[in-house]
């Protein structure tokens, strides 16, 4: 699957850590291949950059995705020189964690700006040269938090949802213009990246290596797959929405399998 990366250019955000920056590793020396990577934390974007081949041809920035200003000056000065991408991959991502009566208000802002309207920005830079160009992917970073509710993230769930929603009507958007474009849907569980440690994993729904979701983009996205949703329990939660009452989804998901407490125990990323 590695050979569809050959001669493309990938964009990354919060390519620093996670998920972005194994994504980045793994296809860092696929021949011919350029890599946008950003990040908020300039420092160690660079750190990580010495680690990547040398071979690799690498455009490293610090972008805060919440600052729609920096995001179209980085873009315009790509474009300018010809360089835009392939492949949009948005992976830049914050959990609070928190009751939502324990949020602050700069908590919310934050999770909703940088979880879904940066992710927006991002596309909305390049998607018109993309759209010229008639080809092109877009991968967005939802979550199964997307799929249901659960406490202590009320404010991440609803940036995630609004995120699979986008990127639903996006993907229909680009089908009715015909212009070879693919959106894609990551929909997973709980990652070992960090940023939920100290969460309880639910029944039968086992914490995800950040190898385990790296793989399955990297081959989802050489198919060009609509979504890609891990571990195989998260593919049954719209069904089971669907077809039982709230009272007894809540059973299901709280009693039974341990969703509503998995949040619990989170102590989250500590600060690198």
């Amino acid at each position: 699957m590695l050979d569809y990366y050959k001669n493309k250019t990938v964009l990354i955000t919060g390519a620093a850590s996670g998920i972005g920056k194994r994504f980045a590793e793994r296809v860092a020396d696929v021949e011919g291949i350029t890599l946008i990577l950003w990040d908020r934390n300039p420092d160690l974007l660079a750190k990580n950059r010495k680690h990547l081949p040398q071979t690799a041809t690498v455009h490293a920035s610090g972008v805060d995705v919440t600052d729609s200003a920096i995001i179209q000056t980085e873009a315009n000065l790509l474009i300018k020189d010809g360089v835009v991408p392939d492949v949009i991959i948005n992976c830049a991502g914050i959990v609070v964690g928190k009751m939502f009566h324990e949020h602050e208000f700069h908590d919310i802002e934050a999770t909703m700006q940088i979880n879904t309207v940066g992710s927006m920005h991002v596309v909305r830079a390049f998607i018109n040269p993309m759209i010229e160009r008639n080809s092109g992917q877009i991968v967005n970073l939802a979550s199964a938090s997307g799929y249901i509710g659960n406490p202590r993230m009320s404010v991440y769930a609803a940036s995630k949802w609004a995120v699979i929603g986008w990127s639903e009507s996006l993907r229909i958007e680009m089908k009715r213009l015909n212009v070879g474009i693919g959106v894609i849907s990551v929909i997973p569980s709980y990652i070992k990246t960090g940023m939920f440690d100290g969460v309880k994993p639910p029944f039968l729904v086992p914490l995800l290596e950040t190898d385990q979701i790296v793989d399955k983009m990297i081959r989802g996205i050489a198919k060009r797959k609509g979504k890609i949703q891990a571990p195989f329990m998260v593919r049954t939660v719209p069904l089971l929405k669907a077809v039982l009452p709230d009272n007894a989804f809540d059973w299901v998901a709280g009693k039974l399998l341990g969703v509503y407490q998995s949040m619990d125990t989170f102590k989250g990323r500590i600060k690198e």
